[in-house]
């Protein structure tokens, strides 16, 4: 686990079939720290999660439970998800424990709609520290530019640029990527040539 920005950690796993890295976070926060997407830790990286503490578990997407369970195990912290993406993650294995709303604050981050790949997806917006946190709306791949999963896996690709269009009305300079490579610096506008590809 490392520090990517100040109180902001991530671990990786490797994805063999996608090419890259899937990510996980844990931000800090003095009301409780929070963790997004998070991949199946190492022990080492584990032991640290216990160590900081955990207070809430926020997944972005039905695909994202990841390793959910396993810091939910570890941590007692409550899983908590959109309720249209929650009947699939349930599916899958993962215990939801809460509803996640548009618009409700989660320690620093607030949720905002981001669906289009799934119903329920959300991104993550922390607006004092100009930072995005996506789970499958926008992928870093290739690194250091802002790519869309592809559509054969989107259950509504038009409703997925729409919402990417959306993202850019969020001030943000940092995009956390769940899935490829972060953007800690001038991610609104790689974002934006990202959205300069869409059909018009």
């Amino acid at each position: 686990m490392k520090e990517i920005l100040g109180g902001v950690y991530t671990w990786s796993k490797f994805s063999e079939p996608h090419g890259y890295d899937f990510n996980g976070y844990l931000i800090q926060n003095s009301n409780g720290n929070v963790c997004v997407d998070p991949v199946q830790p190492t022990d080492e990286d584990l032991q640290l999660i216990r160590r900081f503490g955990v207070s809430r578990i926020i997944l972005t997407n039905r695909n994202h439970t990841r390793a959910a369970n396993s810091v939910r195990a570890s941590t007692g912290a409550p899983v908590a998800i959109h309720p249209d993406d929650a009947p699939h993650a349930k599916s899958q294995g993962a215990i939801i424990d809460e509803p996640l709303s548009v618009g409700q604050k989660i320690g620093p981050l607030v949720a905002v709609g981001a669906g289009g790949k799934s119903p329920g997806e959300v991104a993550f917006h922390w607006p004092e520290r100009r930072l995005l946190v996506v789970g499958d709306i926008v992928v870093g791949n290739p690194p250091g530019k802002c790519g869309l999963v592809r559509e054969q896996v989107m259950d509504d690709p038009a409703a997925l640029r729409r919402s990417v269009v959306g993202l850019l009305d969020l001030d943000f300079d940092a995009i956390l990527m769940g899935d490829g490579a972060c953007i800690l610096a001038d991610g609104k506008a790689r974002l934006r040539e990202l959205v300069a590809t869409f059909p018009r």
